[in-house]
C-alpha cells in the first residue's frame, strides 16, 4: 500500500494495531517506525504547502517557509538512510550461511 508521499508501507504497519508493546512496556519497533513515517509525511505535506505558498506569492513569512522546506528535506534524507540500512542488513542476513 502507498502512503501520502508515495512510499510503500509494510502490511504489518497498515493494520494499525498501534498497541503492540514489548514486555517492558516500551513501544515496539514497528510502532516507532510507523510514527516516524507519519511524522515525515506530515513534514513533507507542510514543506509542499510552504513551497506552493512561495510560488504563488501567498507566503506570510519567507523564513518560516524555508525552515519548513528544510525540515521536510532533512527528515526525508533520514528516512532514506534508515531504509538503506535496513535493506543492507536484510541482504547481509540473506548472505549468512547456516
Amino acid at each position: 500500500m502507498l502512503n501520502k508521499i508515495g512510499e510503500i508501507v509494510p502490511s504489518e504497519l497498515q493494520k494499525g494495531s498501534g498497541t503492540a508493546k514489548t514486555a517492558a512496556g516500551a513501544e515496539s519497533f514497528a510502532d516507532i517506525l510507523k510514527k516516524s513515517i507519519n511524522e515525515t509525511n506530515e513534514l513533507q505535506v507542510e514543506g509542499e504547502k510552504a513551497a506552493t505558498d512561495i510560488a504563488t506569492g501567498q507566503v506570510k513569512d519567507l523564513h518560516q517557509a524555508a525552515i519548513a522546506i528544510d525540515k521536510a528535506e532533512t527528515s526525508m534524507k533520514l528516512m532514506l538512510e534508515v531504509r538503506n540500512k535496513a535493506v543492507s542488513a536484510y541482504k547481509e542476513i540473506l548472505r549468512t550461511q547456516m
